[in-house]
C-alpha cells in the first residue's frame, strides 16, 4: 500500500537551545493507528500524552532525528545559510537516512512542513540534497500544516518536539535552574539570558545571530562604555 515518510521541526525560533527536526516513515495502512494513538500538532497534545504518543512510534516505526545546536545555527548563517535552508539540509538527510531502510523497489510519499512561504522553492532545495538512488522513488509534498494535515507528520511533530524537550532538560541540567521554554516570548528566558549573556556565549547555547541576542549584547556593550 505505500510507505509515508513525515517530516517536522520543533524549535525553530528560540533564543537557547537547538532546533530538532525528526522524521517518522509508517505504511499507508499505519496512519488509522497514529490517529488511535492520539497523534495530532504537537502543539495540540499534552506533554504526558506527547510523551506517550512518543515511546510508542520509537518501537514500532523507524524514524529520524536531527538536531541542530545554538552554534551551528550561528556559524551556519554567518557563512550565508539562512535557517529554512539550514532546515531544508537537514530534512534531506532525514530522507536519506530513513529511506536507506527500505527496499529499493518501494515508493515513498514524503510529507514536510514547509518553513518557507514558498513551498515550491524550498522543496526544490531539499532535492538538492538528496541521493540520486533514492530521488527516483520519492515524492516529496511540502506544504504549510503539514503537521495538521496529515497524521504521519503529526507523529514527526510529537518526536521532534519531545527530543527538543529532551535536549532542554539536558541544558537546565548543566546549567543547574530553570529557564523556561527557550522561546523570547518567554519572560524567565529572557532574564535569564540578560542576567548569563556571558556564560550562555561561552558554552555556546545561546543564538547570537538572532536579533534578540545582538539587542542585549549592544546594551551590555552601553553599560561597559558608562
Amino acid at each position: 500500500m505505500g510507505l509515508l515518510l513525515g517530516i517536522d521541526d520543533a524549535g525553530r525560533g528560540p533564543v537557547l537551545g537547538p532546533m530538532v527536526l525528526a522524521g517518522v516513515l509508517i505504511k499507508k495502512q499505519d496512519e488509522k493507528e497514529l490517529k488511535e494513538w492520539g497523534a495530532k500538532d504537537s502543539k495540540q497534545v499534552k506533554k504526558e500524552k506527547r510523551e506517550e504518543i512518543a515511546e510508542k512510534i520509537k518501537k514500532k516505526f523507524s524514524f529520524a532525528s536531527e538536531i541542530i545546536h545554538a552554534h551551528e545555527i550561528d556559524t551556519k548563517t554567518n557563512n550565508g545559510i539562512n535557517l529554512n535552508r539550514i532546515e531544508a539540509i537537514a530534512a534531506a538527510r532525514i530522507v536519506n537516512e530513513l529511506a536507506e531502510k527500505t527496499e529499493n523497489s518501494e515508493i515513498i510519499e514524503v510529507y514536510i512542513d514547509c518553513p518557507s512561504p514558498n513551498c515550491e522553492n524550498w522543496k526544490a532545495v531539499v532535492e538538492r540534497y538528496i541521493k540520486a538512488e533514492i530521488k527516483k522513488r520519492i515524492k516529496i509534498h511540502a506544504e504549510h500544516k503539514a503537521d495538521v494535515n496529515h497524521v504521519v507528520c503529526s507523529g514527526a511533530s510529537i518526536i521532534a518536539k519531545t527530543t527538543r524537550d529532551s535536549e532542554i532538560e539536558k541544558i537546565k541540567k548543566d546549567l543547574g535552574c530553570d529557564f523556561g521554554s527557550g522561546y523570547a516570548s518567554d519572560e524567565l528566558t529572557m532574564q535569564f539570558v540578560r542576567d548569563n549573556f556571558s556564560i550562555l556565549k561561552e558554552k555556546k547555547l545561546i543564538r547570537e545571530c538572532w536579533d534578540t541576542c545582538k539587542q542585549i549584547k549592544k546594551e551590555k556593550e552601553q553599560k561597559k562604555l558608562f
